[in-house]
């Protein structure tokens, strides 16, 4: 059975300082701020895998656009991309790299203007504050 755990972002870590992981996906120009959840110790050089973990504060189906992160420098405040995992807690969003969101328990959070949340289809995600990074080790090449 799938789960979150199955969805690993790529990248590399760019700097670390005072529990906070600045991290550069793989193939992206992203540099993500992120609470570190893993301990910095032993995190090895070079490219590794990470879960990266935010909650939702709203949630929108969409019927076109890309994949993205918002800002491009920083810690995540809104993500764009397709549902590649789904239960009913938590989403995994391709969104540049694999992102899981921590889905609001508020039902006035959703917006389903374009159908109900299902894998493959495009969302637009607004987060609360808070990201985290847990690595997982070294990448493994695909």
């Amino acid at each position: 059975m799938a789960s979150v755990n199955d969805f690993p972002a790529r990248g590399k870590i760019i700097k670390t300082q005072d529990h906070i992981v600045v991290f550069a996906p793989t193939n992206t120009n992203y540099e993500l701020h992120l609470t570190d959840k893993s301990g910095l110790d032993g995190i090895p050089a070079g490219m590794i895998e990470a879960l990266l973990r935010v909650s939702g504060r709203k949630i929108w189906t969409v019927k076109s656009g890309g994949n993205f992160i918002e800002p491009i420098f920083g810690p995540p405040r809104k993500i764009q991309g397709r549902i590649r995992y789904l239960d009913d807690q938590q989403m995994v969003v391709q969104a540049g790299t694999p992102i899981i969101v921590a889905l609001p328990s508020d039902p006035a959070a959703y917006d389903m203007s374009h159908g109900m949340l299902t894998v493959g289809d495009l969302v637009n995600v607004s987060l609360l504050p808070g990201g985290t990074f847990e690595c997982l080790g070294n990448a493994v090449a695909k």
